[in-house]
């Protein structure tokens, strides 16, 4: 069991702000854990990987499997914050069924505390169906990447009276039914702040504003190892990918010029 729980994260609504980050391997997590308990509460492995890991366009492509696999890979080295994995693009939406089987297998075979369901009023049923087998789930509204090809692409969402009420509606319906918290992608700041002072439940934000309760970054944005361009939203923290361009430079250069590997580094 890991120190961070669906309690304890919703205790944190109201009393301090939090930051929360994507995770798709051992060396993330790693260096997540070496942060100590207070930090980071809770560690999403994304769907996202299908576009940060495998080079895709968007999240679409992702498989089961491959979830589990990164999850698994995350699972093996956190030991405090919440483990949440996305279920796929297809391993929901053809009946809550699936759905069940798919978040069950997060869970048994990548070691996952809990789940997120892209989706408002229509995964309602699901979502009821897995709080009560004992699933943790939190809910994600807003610019949902896998319904990118209805939206037409990536765009901001419920900036519209209409599109709004009807995004808060879906939130509230997705509280009752018993998520633990809420992701809001892309939506006005107003919108956000609105979501956050509606719910009892933590609404984590990623451009969404500054009025949320916690906020998500993808793991290679707020690094700046992505090197080409980032969305609105996403601040660079570090500067990774210009450093690891360096680093590898004056690898190749060492190696070109005989200085490594020296006596430092070969065995007599």
């Amino acid at each position: 069991m890991r120190t961070w729980t669906p309690q304890k994260i919703r205790a944190l609504k109201g009393v301090r702000r939090f930051a929360t980050v994507t995770c798709y391997d051992s060396t993330s997590a790693a260096i997540v854990e070496s942060l100590g308990p207070e930090t980071i509460p809770l560690v999403l492995i994304g769907d996202s990987l299908g576009m940060t890991m495998q080079g895709h366009d968007s999240t679409l492509p992702v498989t089961m499997d491959e979830m589990v696999y990164h999850t698994r890979c995350v699972g093996r080295v956190l030991r405090t914050a919440f483990l949440l994995a996305d279920l796929p693009f297809g391993a929901y939406q053809a009946d809550d069924a699936e759905g069940l089987r798919n978040a069950f297998r997060l869970v048994k075979e990548g070691g996952a505390d809990g789940v997120k369901i892209e989706g408002g009023e229509r995964v309602v049923p699901l979502v009821r169906r897995l709080v009560e087998a004992g699933v943790p789930v939190c809910a994600h509204l807003g610019l949902t990447p896998q319904s990118c090809l209805a939206m037409g692409g990536f765009k901001v969402q419920g900036r519209d009276p209409e599109a709004a009420e009807r995004l808060l509606r879906d939130a509230r319906a997705l509280e009752s039914a018993g998520c633990f918290a809420l992701v809001a992608e892309g939506v006005p700041a107003a919108l956000g702040a609105r979501l956050t002072a509606e719910l009892k439940i933590p609404v984590i934000g990623i451009g969404a504003g500054n009025a949320t309760d916690g906020q998500i970054l993808v793991w290679q944005d707020f690094l700046g190892l992505n090197l080409g361009r980032v969305p609105k939203f996403v601040r660079r923290f570090g500067n990774l990918g210009e450093a690891t361009q360096t680093a590898l430079n004056d690898y190749a250069a060492a190696v070109a010029s005989g200085d490594f590997p020296g006596p430092a580094e070969s065995y007599s």
